[in-house]
């Protein structure tokens, strides 16, 4: 592991040690400061082109396109909102996604695998434990976007997104958020329509490949601007629980990945 990650400035592989105990403490302080930390320069500048020349030809030819058309809830309507509420106008999204299955024993199956790994995500986001998905499809994910594909404005599921970037485009593909825009007793629909509607600042985050971004996406609304340029977007998504077997549903699958199995 030690040719894919800086373990010099980032030591996951010595756990309660004086650096790890400091790099999980300033990623535990970040987190709670703004919302989320990146570990840039994470994985090594040298090792990402074999990365990504392991997924670039999957995500050429069989990778599942998914488009839609949603709101930033995911659902085509909430109680006591009227549906011409502006809080519930659509948007598009679209990107080609290959999932855990196709990868092999490519650099971020790897990465995932390492327990060590788990062990600090676990820390930083003050878990006693996180578990790999059970699931085939869809413990490790790669999305990429080519120009003109956007991941437009939502809110997620889960308290904690794990991502690593592993190519930037030529431009655009920035991460956009307002960080605690609701909370869990207030869904505060007016200023969500303040966000989507251009009446409310947000913050845009340039990222450089080979960083590691956690990010607390519960309540904070957040997109991926439209990619420009002839240089994909590709980004690698973690997902771990905080117990283990976890798996998802067959509607689930056929609607992020195409297919059951």
């Amino acid at each position: 592991m030690r040719d894919l990650i800086d373990l010099e400035h980032y030591p996951l592989d010595q756990p309660d040690s004086p650096a790890w105990l400091k790099l999980v403490e300033d990623c535990k302080a970040r987190l709670d400061a703004d919302g989320l930390f990146n570990l840039p320069g994470f994985v090594r500048k040298a090792a990402i082109p074999d990365a990504v020349n392991a997924l670039t030809p999957i995500l050429a030819e069989n990778a599942f396109v998914h488009a839609r058309r949603h709101n930033i809830y995911f659902n085509k309507s909430i109680e006591n909102l009227p549906d011409t509420h502006p809080a519930l106008q659509e948007f598009e999204t679209s990107n080609r996604t290959i999932c855990a299955d196709q990868m092999g024993q490519a650099a971020v199956i790897q990465l995932y695998e390492w327990p060590p790994f788990a062990t600090f995500l676990a820390a930083v986001m003050e878990r006693p434990n996180l578990f790999p998905m059970a699931d085939p499809l869809a413990r490790v994910n790669v999305m990429g976007y080519s120009e003109g594909q956007a991941l437009n404005w939502h809110f997620d599921r889960s308290e904690f997104t794990t991502t690593l970037l592993l190519q930037a485009p030529e431009a655009g593909g920035d991460f956009e958020y307002d960080k605690d825009l609701r909370t869990d007793h207030d869904p505060n629909y007016e200023g969500v329509a303040d966000l989507l509607e251009g009446r409310r600042s947000s913050t845009l985050m340039h990222l450089t490949p080979g960083t590691l971004n956690i990010f607390r996406g519960k309540n904070t609304a957040h997109r991926v601007t439209p990619i420009e340029g002839e240089i994909d977007r590709i980004i690698a998504v973690f997902s771990y629980f905080d117990r283990p077997g976890v798996v998802f549903s067959e509607q689930e699958r056929v609607g992020f990945y195409g297919r059951t199995s």
